[in-house]
């Protein structure tokens, strides 16, 4: 596959210079991996993650740090400065990401959010960032089914509820009154499809997923839950043995089960134990 710009690739390490290691595709392209990310362990050979982009003198070069936004994705992004070429964006690598000023909604400001999106730039083949969001969006064709699980970006609050951008491709919306914990411009949160309407329209969903969608984990600690009344005497610092009693599992792959319902707000960890939360 080819070295992909705005993306994460998996490269094989293929020699060692002065100035950086050479990673190289099937295809026999190779890209710089800069001596200043440049792993203290490596052996050539291996494979390596790095995101690719264009560096100052416009030549693809790796890196082992993780942007903020990757080409096609919509993220919420801070402006660093703005000069006469248009707006630079902090994305978390050191050249910034230029939303240039005929891709600027509003006028941007410096050290202002604004939720942009990622494309590749066919001209210069670099990659840009815009604000005219709707330009990457169409609800014209939606291939998804009712109760489907997807990705949000929430990007504007409505007199309806929150507009949200529904896989990186269309648009939806939250009802306010299907929000039942506090979210904010730029979250990236899941969702499921709750209505497809007529014009492809989405209505979408945050209800807490059901137990249903909750790994395997998660799911078995949440039944045993249910059975007990809503609360067990164990947690995180319980015995692996007592873990294994009840739940027929790892002490670690509970702490994993845990952590998940922690995070989904389904249940409390206290001294005495875990306490399901009411919903």
């Amino acid at each position: 596959s080819m070295i992909e710009l705005g993306r994460i690739n998996n490269l094989e390490i293929l020699r060692d210079t002065s100035v950086g290691l050479f990673l190289g595709d099937e295809e026999g392209n190779d890209v710089l991996l800069p001596n200043k990310y440049v792993p203290t362990n490596y052996e050539i050979g291996e494979k390596i993650k790095v995101f690719c982009y264009l560096d100052y003198d416009e030549r693809p070069v790796a890196t082992t740090l993780e942007p903020d936004i990757m080409l096609g994705e919509f993220r919420l992004l801070q402006v660093a400065e703005v000069n006469e070429f248009g707006a630079f964006m902090q994305w978390g690598l050191e050249k910034h990401l230029l939303v240039p000023f005929r891709e600027q909604r509003v006028k941007m400001k410096e050290s202002q959010w604004y939720v942009v999106h990622c494309y590749l730039d066919e001209r210069s083949g670099r990659l840009v960032g815009s604000n005219k969001l709707d330009r990457f969006l169409s609800n014209d064709s939606v291939d998804l089914k009712e109760w489907e699980q997807v990705d949000l970006v929430v990007t504007r609050q409505t007199d309806l509820g929150w507009e949200v951008i529904v896989n990186e491709r269309h648009k939806g919306l939250v009802y306010f009154n299907e929000v039942f914990k506090p979210i904010n411009i730029g979250d990236v949160i899941p969702g499921c499809i709750k209505t497809i309407r007529k014009d492809n329209k989405l209505d979408i969903s945050l209800q807490p997923l059901g137990a249903k969608v909750l790994e395997p984990a998660a799911k078995k600690i949440y039944e045993v839950l249910k059975e007990n009344g809503g609360f067990l005497g164990l947690h995180d610092k319980s015995a692996p043995e007592e873990i294994r009693d009840v739940f027929q599992m790892s002490k670690k792959t509970f702490k994993k089960g845990l952590g998940t319902l922690y995070k989904e707000r389904k249940i409390k960890i206290e001294t005495e134990g875990i306490t399901l939360i009411e919903e």
